[in-house]
């Protein structure tokens, strides 16, 4: 017996509007501080949850963190990963301190993402278990990147930290891998372009320059 329920087409409107959330997508670093209304919250971290993985293992963690002192303790692992960072830019160094890479002090919620242990799922990640795990959680950060955007709530992705220091504060258990802090709240306005862009660090890569028939794209730097 069949029990699916057939789904819903959607209108050429529809569409367009996917595509339009798509395309407004921001990696946000200034935010108004400001709250996330609670039931808002919860679209978004569902929508998360309802991202596709790899022999439906559902990798991701979310913890909410909601102490002050214990947001202080995650900038402080920034700054000083920051730091390190510049450290590793040579002549770049001056242009990225100035650079602002991160809004954990002024947004509104702060998530942590974390990959649970392996759970010894084998389907469709034996020669990259790790790998499928992390894809797969990265799938549900960008489910929660769109639903934001389409809430009109900023949500920027933080990388700059030690995974285990962040494992530790969280109390994370043994073969747990923090991988992303998520800063989300209201902002003024959405950057036109990504930042880093905006900022003269790189450029978008032209669609020649990534995409091929049947070989890998030829090294030829075709950015505009």
């Amino acid at each position: 017996m069949n029990n699916q329920i057939e789904q819903p087409s959607f209108s050429e409107e529809e569409r367009d509007i996917l595509y339009k959330v798509v395309y407004a997508r921001r990696d946000m670093r200034h935010f108004t501080q400001g709250s996330v209304d609670k039931v808002v919250l919860s679209r978004i971290l569902a929508a998360g949850h309802a991202a596709p993985s790899v022999g439906f293992m559902q990798p991701w963690r979310f913890i909410r963190i909601t102490k002050t002192e214990l947001r202080e303790q995650l900038i402080t692992l920034v700054e000083a990963e920051k730091q390190r960072t510049s450290d590793q830019m040579d002549e770049r160094k001056a242009e990225f301190m100035r650079l602002k890479v991160e809004g954990l002090r002024d947004c509104a919620e702060l998530i942590a993402v974390v990959l649970a242990p392996d759970d010894g799922t084998v389907f469709g990640r034996r020669t990259m278990p790790e790998e499928m795990a992390l894809c797969s959680t990265s799938c549900a950060i960008q489910n929660m990147w769109l639903a934001a955007r389409s809430e009109n709530l900023g949500m920027g992705w933080v990388s700059f930290f030690e995974p285990a220091d962040v494992a530790s504060l969280l109390s994370c258990p043994e073969g747990s891998k923090p991988i992303a802090l998520l800063c989300l709240g209201p902002v003024k306005v959405f950057y036109d372009k990504p930042m880093l862009e905006s900022e003269g660090w790189r450029e978008r890569e032209a669609m020649g320059s990534i995409l091929a028939e049947d070989q890998y794209p030829l090294a030829t730097d075709t950015r505009g």
